[in-house]
């Protein structure tokens, strides 16, 4: 029996596009304290009052638009992913996956580590940055699953990586052929938060969105930072692949109407950029590291019409970090590293 494994998890899918199954995947998600951060009566009433009354049906129409015989393209190459990282890292540490959301589950994997007698576990939340929708639920349910199961499990975190040197020369390696093959401008969408999650993170309550350039000014509170970690990110490959400041910028997609989001907003910087001369637009998603929903029908679907319909003629979304070596040997290095402080 291996005693030690490494868990790697993502957002999930829902188990097909049909209208029940993405209804299901959107009760479990939208459900989620930490992505509707509401009181649980008005959770609930915004839930099943509003939202799932229209959006599974729409929903449901997005993902058959991206759906694959393998099914999900986010669970499909999340394991391909476990497959590398194992085959990366021997017989002795074996690789789980599991979905924050949906199949395979939490709580289901959780109980396979324990009876596989897995006491020592590397926890590897598949999101570069720091937001409680994402890499804090992650943890959260994956703790109560440790506590209620497996107390006797060790689990060690790893935390955002967002500027690890590996990930960027990672992200660089996929980006480089696009581009190298020539752009007007280069666009780094994040997936967009209320604004009151930035607030809500600062612990000091005295910085995010009140200090003038609260992310570029040095604070501990960065390290729950969104924004300031995307921004990060940016910088980083920026220097990384020497690009050039005026051809470059960061906007947010996948917003809800209702209050303040995290801007600009991608789409309409798809439909501001060709206004301002640029027709031929490369678009990198680095707050997904295997391509979903959200990059490939948000961004290259929609997007790339939004963008054309503009004035635009030549749209690229340059893919995830997916099953790319690069990626494969960031993961190793990181779980070789904690292997060897164990």
């Amino acid at each position: 029996m291996a005693q030690r494994a490494v868990l790697l998890v993502n957002l999930g899918s829902p188990d097909s596009p049909s209208v029940p199954d993405v209804r299901r995947y959107l009760q479990e998600f939208l459900g989620d304290e930490r992505v509707l951060d509401l009181p649980a009566a008005a959770r609930w009433l915004l839930l099943e009052g509003i939202i799932l009354r229209t959006r599974p049906r729409k929903s449901a129409e997005a993902y058959a638009t991206v759906w694959t015989k393998e099914g999900s393209p986010l669970i499909a190459t999340s394991r391909q992913v476990q497959a590398s990282l194992a085959a990366a890292l021997g017989p002795d540490t074996p690789v789980y996956l599991a979905m924050r959301y949906g199949n395979p589950s939490i709580a289901g994997v959780i109980a396979q580590l324990a009876a596989d007698g897995v006491k020592e576990l590397l926890l590897f939340p598949q999101y570069p940055h720091y937001a409680m929708s994402s890499w804090e639920t992650v943890v959260v349910r994956v703790m109560e699953e440790i506590a209620k199961q497996a107390p006797g499990i060790h689990v060690t975190t790893v935390q955002p990586f967002y500027a690890d040197a590996d990930y960027i020369d990672a992200l660089h390696a996929v980006a480089a052929p696009y581009l190298a093959e020539g752009y007007d401008h280069l666009l780094f969408s994040y997936h967009g938060l209320p604004v009151r999650h930035m607030r809500k993170a600062d612990s000091s309550r005295a910085h995010c969105m009140t200090v003038a350039d609260c992310c570029q000014t040095c604070s501990p509170v960065h390290a729950t930072c969104y924004r300031a970690q995307c921004l990060a990110t940016t910088r980083a490959l920026a220097a990384r692949a020497g690009l050039d400041p005026a051809r470059h910028s960061v906007s947010f997609q996948s917003r809800l109407a209702g209050e303040p989001w995290l801007e600009p907003f991608t789409d309409v910087e798809f439909a501001r950029l060709p206004k301002v001369g640029v027709k031929n637009l490369l678009v990198i998603c680095p707050a997904f590291v295997t391509d979903c929903l959200e990059t490939l029908e948000e961004i290259s679907g929609r997007g790339r019409e939004e963008f054309t319909a503009a004035g635009g003629v030549t749209f690229r979304q340059i893919p995830c970090l997916n099953n790319h070596p690069a990626f494969i040997d960031f993961l190793a290095k990181r779980t070789q590293r904690w292997l060897a402080e164990a």
